[in-house]
């Protein structure tokens, strides 16, 4: 079996490195927050290219965080993507503002700056782009539209860590960008785990008391914040391994040019990176209308895949009150339907790469 993704190669590549880590945290007696956090921070504002970064218990909370230091509130409208995962919607429910869901470019599956400038309104306080798969969002387009109707700018970053616009990585261009640190991402904690960074002090000095309950110093809370703090010992982890992801996504980048290669001609929709963009690759997918199919071809054949996302956020039940209106978003309902991730990772073998080729051709052969 070609799993979709070995989340323990990365752990067995860098056993020892990360024994020790974890024994340096373990020896520390400091468990909350304290130095090895701080200087992940350090190191990963430094590659992402941004003036501060703070470390918070996960992906959504980064983004929940982000909004609450922005003051985005109820009232508010937020624009996000019609086709990503539901948590960039639920940060800006949990926020009290409401989300406005936008077509994605029909080649990048990113935020369509076009669909977004026609969607502003009054209400309108900022946007929410997600660079979806690894795929950098148009940020230059993004950051004019905000520039000329004065919004913020709230990055999903979750699956872009290393991705580039020209030759600036993602992270230093929002008002504030969140990540995640989920296992599964290019840059993955052994547990939950997320960061915002910011360039602006005043915002990061806010998420860094938000998420210590919104206090700064001890038994003195200045607002109603939350327990959202990264882990010691995740924050170890994250700093051997935040070496070895360029490698990393350049072997990404090796199989998805792989992959491009033996799968041209088929009648299937491949990804492609839009010029000036260095695409992360955080997930490969292809799309087809006989996606259910497929998949259930390569099963058989050995080949494990995932579907992000067989469910929009505005077909979720969490979401009802959007049901009314959900042939608003074609192109999202569109990728639900046909949307298939193939095996994709820095320890993915080009033998198992081929194999999956070879296996995902002859499933369109019969279909």
């Amino acid at each position: 079996m070609i799993p979709f993704l070995d989340v323990k190669a990365a752990y067995t590549e860098l056993k020892g490195e990360i024994d020790q880590a974890i024994a340096r945290v373990l020896d520390s007696g400091h468990y909350i927050l304290g130095e090895e956090v701080a200087a992940f921070e350090a190191e990963f504002a430094a590659y992402a290219g941004a003036a501060h970064c703070v470390g918070v218990g996960n992906g959504l909370d980064a983004l929940t965080l982000a909004f609450k230091a922005l003051d985005i509130g109820p009232g508010d409208e937020v624009i996000v993507p019609s086709n990503t995962y539901i948590a960039t919607w639920l940060a800006v429910s949990s926020s009290g503002a409401t989300p406005v869901p936008v077509e994605p470019d029909p080649v990048t599956h990113c935020l369509d700056p076009d669909r977004v400038a026609a969607s502003v309104t009054a209400r309108t306080r900022a946007l929410c782009p997600v660079h979806l798969y690894g795929h950098p969002a148009n940020l230059p387009q993004l950051k004019e539209i905000c520039a000329r109707y004065g919004l913020k700018m709230v990055e999903d970053a979750a699956q872009a860590h290393g991705a580039r616009i020209g030759e600036r990585r993602i992270g230093g261009d929002g008002d504030v960008v969140a990540w995640s640190f989920y296992p599964g991402k290019n840059l993955g904690a052994l547990g939950d785990g997320g960061a915002v960074t910011t360039n602006d002090a005043d915002v990061a000095k806010r998420i860094a008391m938000l998420r210590n309950y919104g206090s700064s110093v001890k038994y003195v809370n200045l607002e109603k914040g939350m327990n959202s703090r990264l882990d010691p010992l995740q924050a170890a982890i994250l700093r051997v391994k935040l070496p070895y992801l360029d490698a990393w996504n350049g072997r990404r980048q090796e199989i998805a040019q792989r992959y491009e290669a033996g799968l041209a001609g088929l009648p299937i929709g491949l990804p492609s990176s839009a010029p000036g963009m260095t695409h992360a690759w955080h997930l490969y997918v292809v799309t087809s209308p006989k996606r259910d199919l497929l998949q259930e071809r390569l099963a058989t054949s050995g080949v494990g895949t995932l579907v992000h996302y067989p469910i929009p956020p505005f077909r979720q039940q969490a979401y009802g009150e959007m049901a009314p209106l959900a042939q608003k978003w074609p192109v999202a309902d569109r990728l639900a339907k046909e949307a298939l991730s193939l095996p994709m990772g820095p320890h993915l073998s080009f033998d198992d790469v081929d194999r999956v080729i070879v296996a995902l051709r002859a499933a369109v052969a019969e279909s």
